[in-house]
């Protein structure tokens, strides 16, 4: 018998080791994978909702920068979620039938967009529903991945968050192709028909998340101690030490700074003339990256301290999109390069980029995060983060309407690329206030005791103290994660 079992055990083993990084295989953890997975797929609508916007709405590119702005507004109000979520339960549970709701929420939003939305005003509006569907399933799954972070050991510290972003990505990869295909078969309203299939998939698996209710006699306690009152001080007792704080500044700061992705993508299909067919080989590319990305990080890098990674980030990713300019400039065509595979290289190399810099700031932040706000703390740290990217949309739109970029005049799109890549390197002398120490010593140090952390790490030379889907570039990257 145990002979015939060997090979299945080696199996299993292999797998839990090598794609779930150590992670037991419950069906809760399959449950939780299941939703980033959805967050994924989502990413299907994604040069839809783009196309959408461009020919059938006729929007300018800033037009569409300012509205992918105001359809992050879900995310920046996460911390909301966390207190709802976290403090008023629902038939006695406080994460399952949110997950329901949200689920029910994005497919409804989704057929809207593809029934009755015929203007920017309803376009906006539903967008901000498809938003805040998401922004509700991604507060829960976080939440539920941080309670169980917060129990892994120093040598699995990461694996966890490594393991959904990783099929957050794969999710994103198995339908990045597809995105645009359908699009060269289907129409817009079609394909947003079939992504609204995809939330039902978070209604089922609310049932596999293993949470007992909450008792009676506990929601009564609950309410006597006044428990909103206490998450806001004990939020508060976290948000304003320096471990936390200064790093999060950072990070805002980096966020924050325009970019020209609405007028970059006006330029690419305008100008350049690639199809949907094409711009979905570059979403293949991309999800390919960020996979990429993920492995690296688990396996090289997750012991480097935030200031080399991050500091090298702010650096090379100016320096990268700077390599733009090539492409704007019709350069590449020049050193003999064709305009597909130079947008395909340059987008491998700086997705990659990007989700090493971000990883290690959902690490850091689940792991300080203290019990009973689980919830809450990291979703107002991850919406600083997407707050930051609604105002790099927003500053984005305002530069592009100024330099006059539209969507046939790229006169001035070179320097709209000088001016977002420059910008980038705005928070560098800053990065002191990251920690230039093994990040996950000091996470070991705040589960002992956060107060003597705080006060340790003021001691550290240039404010030495320890600490993103960021919303990513174009709807509906909004709502799947990561520039996150």
């Amino acid at each position: 018998m145990s002979a015939t079992l060997s090979p299945l055990t080696r199996v299993k083993k292999t797998f839990k080791e090598t794609v779930l990084f150590g992670n037991e295989p419950t069906p809760e953890l399959f449950a939780i994978l299941s939703v980033y997975f959805v967050q994924g797929v989502l990413g299907l609508a994604r040069l839809a909702v783009s196309f959408f916007l461009k020919d059938d709405l006729g929007l300018t590119p800033a037009q569409m920068g300012a509205l992918t702005g105001i359809a992050a507004i879900p995310w920046i109000i996460k911390p909301l979620f966390g207190f709802i979520s976290d403090g008023l339960p629902i038939f006695n549970y406080r994460r399952r039938p949110y997950l329901v709701i949200s689920g029910i929420l994005g497919s409804l939003s989704w057929i809207l967009l593809a029934t009755v939305v015929t203007n920017a005003w309803l376009a906006s509006l539903t967008l901000l529903l498809t938003s805040l569907s998401v922004a509700i399933s991604d507060v829960i799954v976080d939440s539920l991945v941080v309670e169980r972070a917060r129990k892994e050991s120093l040598g699995q510290a990461g694996s966890l968050q490594s393991v959904t972003w990783g099929m957050s990505s794969f999710g994103g990869l198995i339908t990045a192709y597809l995105s645009g295909w359908l699009l060269e078969e289907l129409s817009n309203q079609t394909v947003f028909e079939i992504t609204a299939i995809f939330p039902i998939i978070v209604c089922v698996a609310a049932w596999f998340i293993a949470e007992e209710p909450v008792s009676q006699d506990e929601l009564v306690s609950q309410q006597e101690q006044s428990l909103v009152k206490q998450q806001i001080k004990q939020l508060w007792q976290a948000i304003k030490q320096k471990s936390i704080l200064l790093p999060t500044i950072f990070v805002f700061l980096w966020q924050a700074t325009p970019h020209a992705d609405s007028a970059f993508f006006y330029f690419t299909t305008n100008e350049l003339g690639f199809e949907p067919e094409f711009l979905g080989r570059v979403r293949l590319v991309t999800s390919i990256a960020s996979l990429l990305g993920v492995f690296l990080y688990q396996k090289f890098l997750k012991n480097v301290s935030f200031r080399n990674i991050l500091g090298w980030s702010v650096v090379i990713s100016a320096a990268l999109g700077m390599t733009m300019l090539l492409l704007v400039t019709h350069t590449n065509r020049v050193l003999g390069i064709d305009d597909h595979w130079f947008s395909l290289g340059d987008s491998l190399i700086l997705t990659v980029a990007g989700q090493i810099a971000f990883l290690p700031i959902l690490v850091l932040s689940a792991r300080l995060c203290p019990k009973g706000i689980e919830a809450t703390l990291f979703a107002l740290l991850m919406s600083i983060v997407n707050l930051a990217g609604l105002l790099s949309h927003e500053l984005g739109a305002l530069i592009t309407h100024w330099l006059g970029v539209t969507e046939t005049n790229f006169e001035n799109l070179w320097l709209l690329v000088i001016i977002t890549n420059l910008s980038t390197l705005l928070p560098l002398p800053l990065v002191g206030w990251l920690p230039n120490t093994d990040p996950q010593v000091q996470e070991e140090k705040a589960k002992e005791n956060i107060k003597y952390m705080a006060e340790a790490y003021e001691h550290h030379t240039l404010g030495a103290v320890p600490d993103d889907a960021t919303i990513p570039e174009v709807l509906p990257e909004f709502v799947t994660n990561n520039n996150k």
